[in-house]
């Protein structure tokens, strides 16, 4: 019985001491994994957000605008933060700037 305890023993002690260099792969493969990440997830985000930031800031009266709600409207009147959006004859509704979508070519709204 002894014959394998000192197998186990031995076998126990080649496997626990860490190659040289492990450390360093170690390191090397958490900074591609934080590159890939930047790259597939970070990056586009930080750009669809600015794109949506000029887009808000370029809003101005008259445009036609798609709201985040699936409303369609023309702007009426342009505060620091929030719009005015006529929906139909009457109806003008306030919203967030933020909660703007996109804007639509000229014309769009005649055609719906």
């Amino acid at each position: 019985m002894s014959f394998f305890i000192a197998e186990a023993t031995a076998q126990a002690q080649t496997t626990a001491a860490a190659p040289q260099g492990a450390g360093f792969l170690n390191i090397l493969l958490l900074g591609g994994l934080f590159l890939f990440m930047y790259f597939m997830i970070i990056r586009p985000q930080r750009k669809r957000q600015k794109e949506h930031q000029s887009l808000v800031d370029g809003l101005a009266k008259g445009d036609e605008v798609v709201l985040s709600s699936g409303m369609v409207g023309k702007i009426t009147e342009v505060d620091e933060a929030y719009i005015s959006v006529q929906a139909s004859d009457n109806v003008e509704l306030k919203f967030q700037k933020a909660s703007v979508h996109a804007v639509l070519p000229k014309g769009t709204l005649k055609s719906l």
